[in-house]
């Protein structure tokens, strides 16, 4: 498989590509982190008060339990702490139901913030680099004799532009036909440069 053009002009070019994208995936990783986490400073309040609501009904149903059991008292004594208890846990729930709109908040936002700039832009480069690869792999395997030019040059006639071919040769189909080997090399290194693949050199 050719992940870069054999030209190492266009090879760098290529790389630098690929690193800016894997920078730009990380930026926005980071920010969609960072979103998140800043999001989550809301669940604060919201955690504090299920906690201290929580240990606040832990300490009426103890002290109601403890009443309880004190002779000559009665068994009533200790319902105004089972009802200051339930109250305590409404508010912890309440607490707790906040923390989780919070956290749903937080992902939601942070994926959003991530993921829409990066689908964007992988939605652009991510399909041109598929083809390049599949195109220069795909002809590589074809690239491995002066013989095999015939094959690119057809191509060229096929899919270039007909002012480029028009400055190669007044009849390049002609000349490809009666099998020119200048005309037909530089049909074919038209087509190979489209590729990002080189030439097979011509032994001497």
């Amino acid at each position: 498989m050719r992940i870069y053009a054999a030209a190492p002009a266009r090879a760098t070019r290529q790389i630098v590509a690929d690193l800016l994208f894997v920078l730009w995936l990380v930026l926005w990783v980071w920010m969609a982190v960072t979103v998140h986490d800043t999001t989550m400073l809301l669940a604060g309040p919201g955690r504090q008060t299920e906690e201290s609501a929580t240990a606040l009904s832990e300490k009426l149903r103890d002290a109601g339990g403890s009443l309880d059991d004190l002779p000559l008292v009665g068994d009533g004594i200790s319902t105004p702490f089972d009802e200051a208890a339930q109250a305590s846990d409404g508010i912890a729930a309440a607490g707790r139901a906040q923390v989780e709109a919070v956290e749903d908040l937080a992902f939601w936002l942070g994926l959003a913030v991530g993921a829409i700039p990066i689908l964007v832009v992988a939605a652009f480069y991510l399909p041109l680099r598929w083809r390049f690869i599949r195109r220069a792999s795909a002809g590589q395997r074809y690239v491995d004799a002066v013989e095999d030019l015939d094959l690119f040059a057809l191509r060229a006639l096929a899919r270039q532009p007909m002012h480029v071919l028009a400055k190669i040769s007044d009849d390049p189909a002609g000349a490809w036909r009666r099998r020119d080997p200048v005309i037909t090399r530089t049909l074919a290194e038209l087509e190979l440069r489209a590729s990002g693949l080189r030439p097979p050199r011509v032994q001497a």
